[in-house]
This record gives C-alpha cells, structure tokens and sequence, in this order.
C-alpha cells in the first residue's frame, strides 16, 4: 500500500489567526519502506516571520523570500500526493495548515479520513512515555544526529522511520503488482524493485537416479516408497 509521511512548518501554531505554512516535507512508502521518492517545497508566506517561529526551525524572511507561493506548487504536491492516506505526527496540526492553504487557493480540502497520526499510534503503544519525535528516534534506534533544528524534510524522513517501527518494524516484503507479469520486491532502505515474473523451470529425475532408488528401497521390508518405484 502506498502512504505518504508529511512534516509542515509554519510562522506559528495557528492558521485561521494569520499563520501560515512557509515549508512541507513529503516521503513517499510503499509497503511500509521508503521508495526514494520524496516531495520538498519551501514557500513564501507573505508576512513576517515571528522570533519564536525562526528559533524553532531557522527560516528567515530574507531565505524566504524569493521562495514561491503555495498556490504555486499546489498542483505539484497534489500530484504526489495522490489519494494516498497522510502520515504525520500530530497530525491535526499539519492537516489543519495544510487544509487551509489549499482552501485559501480554492482546492479542496484533504479528507480527515485519510489522517494517519503518529502520536495517537506512539501513545496507545506506549503509554506514560515521552512522544516526541526526538523521544520516538531515542526509543528506537534512529539516528537524529544530523537533526539541528525542525526540518520538514527531514523530520518526515525521521518520521518515516518511526511509523515504521510504530506499525511492526522493518521486513523485506513481496508483493505482486499490478502489472501483470511482474513482482515488485521491497527491501528495506532501498527503493522498490519491479523484475519480470519467471516461471519455474522443468524438472524431473533422471533415469540412472530412479535405478538408484529402486536399489535403496529394495533393501528395505515392505516399503511405502514400493509402490512409486515401478519402471515408467
């Protein structure tokens, strides 16, 4: 199945008060592993940049600046977006932005249904413990180390990780395709792989190792294997 892991950041925590959406991270998993394929914008908000905001994730309104509008792009993340379900951790808040910037360029909204959030998965798995992103990298394994400040690329490449490990962890998949005569083969930290189907080969013993059987069994007391054993 494919979904799409998301990250957002924002000049603040709320769209309808004038907040807006200034960068989105997308990552493309098929079968629960990572295909490579990723969708990365940075946009320019038209307003500045709250103090508070900068600290958090390092874009400033000079970087932002020559940086396209959402209603740019909005076509290009459409596409790669898809009908896939959205994976995101608290998922409410990137939803909520996201929502409201394709409706303040007159696109429709992305149906809660397709909402996939990872902080309700981390609490119901792991109740009474820390949910962050950073707490989730910790608990299992993922290397953060390059993570300096919020990043919506790269905390959705994190947080594809960790949805991995949230829903049963990393295993090799196989899976048929849609296209007839095919088989996509999906191993972990690397893209999928379609080869075409072959069929088995034909096979079958050859006659001086059925003389060899017949030999053995003959040696033995009243052998099932007899009755298979006739010349053909």
């Amino acid at each position: 199945m494919r979904e799409i892991v998301f990250d957002t950041e924002t000049t603040g925590l709320n769209p309808a008060g004038g907040d807006r959406m200034v960068e989105i991270g997308c990552v493309e998993i098929f079968n629960r592993v990572e295909t490579g394929r990723h969708f990365h914008a940075y946009f320019n908000p038209e307003r500045d940049m709250p103090f508070e905001a900068q600290e958090v994730h390092g874009l400033t309104n000079l970087f932002l600046s020559d940086k396209p509008r959402f209603a740019e792009r909005v076509g290009e993340l459409l596409d790669f977006l898809e009908d896939s379900p959205l994976v995101a951790h608290n998922a409410g808040f990137d939803f909520g932005f996201l929502n409201f910037e394709l409706e303040r360029c007159g696109r429709h909204p992305v149906g809660m249904q397709r909402m996939v959030d990872t902080l309700t998965l981390a609490r119901s798995k792991h109740p009474g413990a820390k949910h962050s992103l950073d707490a989730l990298c910790v608990r299992f394994g993922i290397d953060r180390s390059h993570r300096v400040k919020h990043g919506a690329l790269l905390d959705a490449q994190l947080l594809a990780q960790v949805y991995v490990e949230l829903t049963g962890g990393r295993q090799i998949g196989l899976g048929l395709v849609a296209e007839a005569g095919t088989v996509a083969i999906a191993m972990a930290d690397r893209p999928v792989v379609v080869r075409p189907f072959r069929p088995a080969r034909p096979h079958f013993a050859a006659a001086e190792e059925l003389e060899r059987h017949r030999a053995f069994i003959s040696q033995l007391v009243e052998p099932l294997w007899a009755r298979f054993a006739t010349a053909g």
